[in-house]
């Protein structure tokens, strides 16, 4: 099942990765979107290039995208796509950047795509088959208490207004886990999760195009996701926490303690 909407979602992707790969390194307008969040052509062309894809195969489908904000009518089929995810790392020519491609359906992730096209690692995951990185099933790993694990975290772009909360839970995550890496791109840092790569990812303030696909690759790759709470994953929330079984409930304490 999806079969289409996976080649598609492929294809846009691969498109977008050309874009992003021709123009790193080469950037020459970078804007601002608030205080600290960028903007560049390369977020804008890529964009362009998987809207035109997706807009060819499916005309009557939904759309959210991060630059143009949901520029289609909702359906019950809406696509969630992050064009460039790490900006600032790709503004900065840090190779750690990501396009996030995902499909709700009847309020369900049902396939997401993340390409990172600096390393060619292509992480996808469609309901109920698993997840894949480059064709190669993948799966959490098997850390089995905070303390013997790697985490990745990211900070929310109002930082400099309000860190307390922030600093505070990650002053808390450090002193517990083996270590912690904001590389930059949540899109990714949820695949890394879901390959195993690391054990656990927290963060807040993110939008639906963040965390859309990484969602569901890391729950086809055995992982768990939420929110602080301990809730339901939804992409509409505002913070996410995920990781492998074992940890998972752990981390949740650690974030609202009693």
């Amino acid at each position: 099942m999806w079969d289409k909407e996976s080649n598609v979602t492929r294809e846009a992707a691969r498109e977008s990765g050309k874009i992003l790969n021709n123009l790193f390194g080469k950037i020459k307008n970078i804007n601002k979107k608030g205080e600290i969040d960028l903007v560049t052509e390369a977020d804008i062309q890529s964009e362009k290039a998987i809207l035109k894809i997706i807009r060819e195969n499916f005309p009557g489908d939904g759309i959210l995208s991060e630059e143009s904000g949901e520029i289609d009518n909702y359906t019950e089929r809406l696509w969630m796509i992050d064009p460039l995810d790490g900006t600032t790392n790709y503004a900065h020519s840090f190779p750690f950047f990501a396009v996030s491609i995902a499909l709700q359906v009847e309020g369900e992730i049902v396939l997401g795509l993340v390409y990172n096209p600096r390393l060619n690692e292509l992480f996808e995951a469609r309901r109920g088959e698993g997840a894949l990185l480059n064709g190669t099933a993948i799966n959490v790993s098997r850390a089995g208490v905070l303390r013997e694990s790697l985490l990745a975290t990211g900070f929310p772009y109002n930082i400099y207004k309000d860190h307390k909360d922030v600093m505070e839970i990650f002053t808390r995550m450090a002193v517990r886990a083996q270590g912690i890496r904001r590389p930059g791109a949540a899109s990714i840092d949820l695949c890394y999760v879901a390959a195993g790569r690391t054990d656990g990812f927290w963060e807040q303030g993110l939008n639906p195009w963040d965390t859309a696909a990484g969602s569901i690759i890391v729950r086809e790759a055995g992982g768990m996701v939420g929110d602080y709470k301990g809730e339901a994953y939804s992409p509409f929330q505002k913070t996410i926490v995920a990781a492998n079984p074992c940890i998972y409930k752990e981390m949740l304490k650690v974030l609202i303690p009693d």
